[in-house]
């Protein structure tokens, strides 16, 4: 059964179409990852499937009484509980136990018995209480009213009422960016089981690899489908981009060898004809299909000298507000090497420690020892409040760096993506995602030793996550990661600490270990074999970073010094343009320095090729 059909849909914002005759079907449990450049109008596709907004043209049509589940914009406060505000988004259910309520007549009561027994509205309260635990909501906190909790917590009740439904057709937009880890991986298990259909759109990489089995590609005004994961959809895209780059390159050489021929002969009368000829086939070839890329997303972390180990430890610690303990017992150690995730979920402590971490409060008792020439970044999205949003990225970055230069300043800047015109733009002008750019780098600006990042890829999309995970990989310091992305987690950390119960532990095994931890479930032999498995992987990463450490030293100290030859060059090369150095007397100055220019000239060939020579290593590691 076809759940939805959209036929030759056009929608435009402001002037600009964003779809134009665009289709897509959806089939009765098909679950659909949608997919495409900030911008391209992938939640304008949802309001208008949803009824919000109307199109410009062509048709969206839904199933006879399909059942839409969506996420509300407005999260719900007041006096009622949490577990009856979802209770209360099956309006039938609800409706059926007023009237039962108010005492109908006996045939009546009985139709609506039977009907509660039809939709399992008895089963209804353990499966909301069900889905409430999952997305973080106790017992006790299920039964608390809505106005107790933040606008982020709220939202999950939103997201719980939208899969309590068990739609026909679930629509979820970046469900996961009010989620914890937990209920990160949690959500993904229910919606690997949800057995209606789903259109999702995420930046989470691995949700759209293990819970959607087709990749729907707004591109261009139209939206092109693709069978399988996201991966897939990476591998198809790449191979379908090669093939066009070397179709565009044979047709351009075609092209260009019949109009030299043309531009040659066409004064010719006895080759006019044949230029005419060339002419009417060059007019019939099929005009060159531009490959249209973004512009490839890179970070780049300035990087810091090496301290002896350990940079940080910790010894018998206590962490918390007031007379309110959070964390005791701490017994830590940090190395510059280290690549740490906290693990535990929301209000048990991990933004406590990453603040005990960074310096931005002081232990209730016990021992923390910093080396004292260590650098800490630390990274929180609740710092988007302190930007100034009249400010320019490039006043905040010349006000955290007073004696850098306006180059400097925009160097730095450029390290996460944010070029001329952007670094000159007032920050309420920026979007979320550019604005998470700015706070990461202004956290790297005096190249930290460690780097704490809580929640770093909020408002980043798949792009900018996978060039946040590169940048960390050659980055030199330690880090220590708290993220809802199980992606970003298995690909940056090699140790897992678990906050829990007012402590903080290593976790002896990955993230699947700890799925299974948290569902109670899953085969232990394959676990353990998996565990080894990237165990050994893990080994390899840290050893792979030490064995590079040296040759990243060696560039960095071949660029120092082609930089003094440099200067020492340009010095050399002012002094023999003066003409006062050719007067009587001068001859001797004038053959040194002009030996020392040579020296410098071999001494810089010889640098740049061992510096080419290290690069080509490090890009192959």
């Amino acid at each position: 059964m076809t759940v939805l059909t959209i036929q030759d849909l056009t929608l435009r914002m402001g002037g600009r179409a964003l779809l134009e005759a665009a289709s897509l079907q959806v089939d009765d449990g098909r679950k659909i990852g949608l997919v495409g450049r900030n911008g391209a109008g992938k939640s304008t596709l949802l309001k208008a499937i949803l009824g919000e907004i109307q199109p410009d043209g062509g048709e969206i049509r839904l199933a006879q009484r399909a059942r839409i589940g969506h996420v509300a914009q407005e999260a719900p406060a007041g006096e009622t509980s949490l577990i009856d505000i979802v209770l209360e988004a099956d309006t039938e259910r609800n409706a059926l136990l007023i009237e039962l309520e108010n005492h109908p007549e006996p045939v009546r009561a009985g139709e609506i018995h039977e009907r509660l027994i039809a939709i399992r509205a008895d089963a209804a309260p353990a499966r909301a209480a069900t889905i409430l635990a999952g997305l973080g909501f106790d017992a006790a906190a299920q039964a608390r009213p809505s106005r107790e909790y933040s606008g982020g917590w709220r939202m999950r009740v939103s997201l719980a009422r939208a899969l309590f439904l068990e739609p026909d057709l679930l629509l979820l937009d970046e469900p996961t960016n009010h989620l914890d880890l937990e209920a990160a991986m949690w959500l993904e298990g229910w919606l690997m089981r949800f057995g209606g259909a789903a259109i999702i759109i995420s930046h989470d990489r691995g949700l759209l690899e293990r819970c959607v089995d087709s990749i729907a590609h707004l591109d261009r005004s139209k939206i092109t489908l693709y069978s399988g994961n996201f991966e897939n959809f990476i591998r198809v895209r790449t191979e379908r981009a090669a093939q066009l780059s070397a179709q565009n390159v044979k047709l351009a050489a075609e092209r260009a060898h019949m109009q030299a021929f043309v531009d040659r002969f066409r004064a010719k009368a006895s080759k006019a004809r044949q230029a005419q000829s060339r002419l009417k086939a060059l007019e019939k070839m099929p005009a060159l299909e531009s490959i249209i890329e973004d512009v490839a997303t890179r970070f780049n972390f300035p990087q810091p000298e090496q301290l002896s180990p350990p940079i940080l430890t910790v010894n018998h610690g206590t962490a918390g507000y007031g007379n309110n303990v959070v964390l005791r017992n701490l017994d830590i150690r940090i190395d510059q090497e280290d690549r740490i995730a906290l693990l535990g979920a929301n209000g048990n402590g991990k933004s406590t420690l990453a603040k005990l971490l960074a310096g931005r409060m002081q232990p209730m008792s016990g021992d923390i020892h910093r080396d004292r020439r260590m650098r800490v970044g630390y990274f929180a999205q609740h710092q988007e409040d302190d930007l100034n949003m009249e400010g320019t990225p490039l006043t905040h970055m010349i006000d955290a760096l007073p004696k850098s230069t306006q180059t400097q300043c925009r160097a730095q800047l450029a390290r996460f993506g944010l070029d001329a015109d952007r670094a000159e733009t007032k920050v309420k002008g920026l979007s979320g995602g550019e604005k998470a750019r700015l706070l990461m780098a202004l956290t790297t600006r005096d190249a930290p030793h460690m780097l704490i990042l809580d929640e770093p890829t909020n408002h980043l999309d798949i792009d900018a996550r996978e060039a946040l995970v590169k940048a960390l990989a050659d980055y030199e310091g330690a880090v220590v990661l708290i993220s809802h992305d199980p992606h970003l987690v298995e690909l940056v950390a090699d140790r897992l600490w678990l906050v829990a119960n007012g402590k903080v532990t290593p976790f002896d095994g990955d993230l699947d270990d700890y799925r299974a931890q948290l569902g109670g479930r899953g085969n232990t032999g394959k676990r353990e074999e998996k565990r080894d498995d990237k165990r050994g992987k893990a080994a390899l990463v840290v050893e792979n970073r030490v064995a590079l450490a040296p040759l990243r030293a060696r560039l960095k100290g071949i660029e120092v010094t082609l930089a003094k030859l440099n200067d020492e060059a340009k010095v050399i090369e002012g002094a023999l343009a003066n003409p006062k150095l050719y007067e009587r007397g001068k001859s001797d100055l004038i053959a040194r320095a002009t030996a020392r220019r040579a020296a410098i000239a071999k001494d810089v060939e010889r640098l740049e090729t061992e510096w080419l020579g290290i690069t080509e290593k490090l890009e192959a590691a």
